[in-house]
């Protein structure tokens, strides 16, 4: 699957509208970002039925704000749309193929009951 440039119009709906998202937050004149980039290209061909998104932090800073990136490049991936992975620093393309199989192993309905126990505890 093609990578796919998130803006401010195009954001919130793929996280809406799809089960798995990653998100590469990078900059142009980030070196480690260019670095990683043939990296987070390469591994989206192999994961069809994951949608990856790259956005510009520089041109889209209400986003990168909204989501507190404060290092570059940051991954963050959403699973019906929760949050469940986000850490800046690119990864090597090993670690990025085994944090993916990871991720999708994940049991949702049980990240989301732990969220609501989380939430009536702090009621």
């Amino acid at each position: 699957m093609a990578v796919v440039e998130l803006d401010t119009n195009t954001f919130e709906q793929t996280i809406q509208n799809n089960d798995f998202v990653v998100v590469d937050y990078w900059a142009p004149w980030c070196g480690p970002c260019r670095s990683f980039a043939p990296v987070y290209e390469k591994v989206s061909n192999d994961f069809d039925d994951i949608v990856f998104a790259k956005l510009n932090t520089e041109e889209h800073q209400e986003i990168a704000a909204h989501f507190q990136i404060r290092s570059i490049p940051t991954l963050m991936i959403f699973r019906e749309q929760i949050i469940i992975f986000s850490q800046a620093g690119a990864l090597p393309e090993g670690g990025f193929r085994e944090l993916l199989s990871k991720a999708k192993e994940l049991d949702m309905a049980d990240v989301k009951r732990q969220i609501a126990e989380q939430a009536s505890d702090n009621a």
